[in-house]
Order: C-alpha cells, then sequence, then structure tokens
C-alpha cells in the first residue's frame, strides 16, 4: 500500500507543477474536482518549476478500510528565484473507490502555502518577484521597493546576481496562518524574512513575507528601509549562523536600510533617545532575547544595534562592519571577541565602552 500512495504523490505533484488539469483530475477523488480545478486557478501565475509530495508518515490502513490520511512534505520551486525548493507540511486524505485510491484533499499542517490563502497574483519586477492576494498596484509600488533596494543591498556587500521573492498577504489573518503563529505575533513587525527549508544552509534563498497591516501604515521611508532590511537579511544568509548574535545581524540590516537616508541618530533611534532623556543607559549590547516579537523594549534592541553597526562602519569603515560580520560566522560559536580583535583591533568589552558613551550622546 505504501508504493501506491508514493506513486499518487508523485503523480499528483507532477500534474500541478505541469499544469496538467486532466491528470490531475484523474487522480482525484469523487467529490475533489471542485478543489483540484480551484488549485489550479489559485497557482496560475506561478511558474513552478518543481512542485513534489514526499511521504513522511505513514501507516497501513486497517484491513477494509475505504479512506485514511498520510503526512507528506510538498517542495515547491518558483522558476527564476529558487534554487532549491520551500518545504511545507501537507496532510493528504485518500479514499477508495471501484478503480482504486485516489487523492480526496491536501491540506496544509503547518505554515500555509501563498495559494492556500486565495488566488495569487504575481507582479514581476526588474530584481523581484512579489506575490500576492491584493491589488495589483500595491504588488507593484513593492517591486519597485524591492528593485530599488538590491542594488542598495548589493552597494554594501557586494553584487548577488539574485532576485528578491516577497509575498504580501492580504490581511493580517493571512500573515499569521502564512508564518502559521497566532494573528497578534508580529503585531507592528512590518516583515519577515523566512530561509526556506529546503536550501542548505550555506545559500541564501529566502522569502520577504509582508506583514500588511504593520506595512501599511509606514511612511514612504519606513516601508522603503523595511525592505532594505530584509533585503540584507537575504543577503547575508550565507555568512548568518545559529551563534551570530541578533544585535548584529538586525543592526547590519537596519545600518544598510537606513544608508543615505539623512536622518540622524535621533531620529533613527527616537525611543532609545527618549530612554537616554530619562537616565536610562544600556550597559551591554542587547541579549538576542530582547529581539523577540512581542518583548518590551523590542523598538530600543533594534535601535541600539543599529547604534552599534553605525558605530563600527563610522569608526573603522564599512568594509570592516561588513568583514566583521562575515568573520563571526566563519569563527564559529563563541567567536565574537576574536572576530572583532581580528577585524576592529579591539575586543567587545572595549567596544561596548564606546558604544555606551555614544548612546549617551543621544541626551546632547
Amino acid at each position: 500500500m505504501r508504493e501506491v500512495v508514493v506513486r499518487l504523490l508523485s503523480l499528483r505533484g507532477r500534474a500541478v507543477a505541469d499544469r496538467d488539469t486532466a491528470a490531475l483530475l484523474a487522480l482525484g477523488a469523487a467529490g475533489a474536482e471542485e478543489a483540484d480545478r480551484d488549485l489550479l486557478t489559485r497557482t496560475a501565475a506561478l511558474r513552478f518549476t518543481e512542485y513534489a509530495l514526499r511521504l513522511t508518515s505513514f501507516a497501513e490502513p486497517p484491513p477494509g478500510a475505504d479512506r485514511f490520511t498520510v503526512g507528506a512534505e510538498l517542495g515547491y520551486r518558483l522558476g527564476g528565484v529558487d534554487d532549491y525548493p520551500a518545504l511545507l507540511e501537507r496532510q493528504v486524505e485518500l479514499v477508495r473507490e471501484a478503480d482504486g485510491w485516489r487523492v480526496a484533499r491536501e491540506t496544509p499542517t503547518g505554515a500555509a502555502a501563498p495559494w492556500d490563502l486565495g488566488t495569487v497574483r504575481a507582479v514581476e519586477g526588474r530584481r523581484s518577484l512579489v506575490l500576492g492576494l491584493g491589488e495589483g498596484a500595491e504588488l507593484t509600488a513593492l517591486a519597485g521597493l524591492a528593485d530599488r533596494a538590491v542594488p542598495a543591498v548589493e552597494a554594501v556587500w557586494g553584487p548577488s546576481g539574485a532576485r528578491l521573492l516577497l509575498e504580501l498577504p492580504l490581511t493580517e489573518q493571512q500573515f499569521a496562518r502564512r508564518m502559521d503563529v497566532s494573528a497578534d505575533a508580529y503585531q507592528g513587525i512590518a516583515a519577515v524574512t523566512l530561509a526556506v527549508g529546503g536550501a542548505p544552509l550555506h545559500t541564501p534563498a529566502d522569502r520577504i513575507v509582508v506583514n500588511p497591516e504593520a506595512y501599511r501604515q509606514l511612511s514612504d521611508l519606513g516601508r522603503r528601509v523595511v525592505v532594505t532590511h530584509e533585503a540584507t537579511h537575504v543577503a547575508t544568509r550565507a555568512d548568518t549562523k545559529a551563534w551570530t548574535p541578533l544585535w548584529l545581524s538586525e543592526g547590519v540590516a537596519d545600518y544598510t536600510g537606513y544608508l543615505d537616508s539623512g536622518r540622524t541618530a535621533r531620529q533613527i533611534a527616537p525611543e532609545l533617545a527618549k530612554d537616554v532623556r530619562a537616565g536610562r543607559v544600556p550597559t551591554a549590547l542587547p541579549a538576542d532575547a530582547a529581539f523577540t516579537a512581542g518583548s518590551a523594549g523590542i523598538a530600543q534592541a533594534y535601535e541600539l544595534a543599529w547604534l552599534a553597526c553605525e558605530l563600527i562602519a563610522r569608526t573603522f569603515g564599512q568594509d570592516r562592519l561588513v568583514a566583521l560580520y562575515r568573520t563571526v560566522g566563519a569563527f564559529g560559536e563563541g567567536g565574537l571577541e576574536r572576530a572583532m580583535k581580528a577585524q576592529l583591533g579591539i575586543g567587545v568589552a572595549e567596544f561596548t565602552k564606546s558604544w555606551t558613551a555614544e548612546v549617551a550622546r543621544l541626551r546632547e
């Protein structure tokens, strides 16, 4: 029976990738035709180079059973942007009919795919692909920001030739389903970058998912900074490791995002400036936990991280900031001290002292 299921999943994936309506419907159970046609409609704007269903959990159905469910992994790639497949968990229900087993339903069990949320629209930019469920004008504007962000990021981090893939759900609830989180988990956070599950560790193959309600509340500059910030995460993924401190990874993203914005330190770090005027000056670089969505003081954590990276670039040069980031990743866990001494000539304690003095200047 397992072999039958593996074959059904393989054929179903191939039919979707090839947009073969007849083949897809032939694999479907009675009553599944509408949903299968809808799947092809919702994905009509997408160019799959891969849509593969791999069996991940299977239990032999009891004798005489005419319906059972298996777990599967969906791996899909989009032409022109994905070198490796994005992975999603699916549940596939099968039913026995007179001529054999058929697929009754395929549903997400974790994060939703964009097309699980509705019919996807696609807008091609010069250096981007934007997928969304809303108005075409909003998607086109986002593609324009992405096209502007790519060269801005490459000016700091070097050319990549990559295209950004961005997704814009229509509502906050859709964003939550796409992320597989509660609706309020990322409240106030305008976008996140998802690492593609199927990509090797050193491959930058990410998706930027925009939180629509938070994003729409931003100014034009705010939107530009957010998209450039997330594009920086994509560009630095190959050098970002589990031990890279978040103050550094978020700091370089904000540093790149705010470059040439014309904003002063107090304008970029208003919450931090307010704290400093109230006499609250930090004595240590922000811990990773400070960047957790919903954490108290998360705005200050980002502002402190930006100021740390801006100080490094201003004092030692932008190239040293980039080299520090890459060296931290290369040196391994616990390598921040060695990386700072190698690239900046000072250790963490000495840098923290200079950074604290810089923070204190926000009261002036």
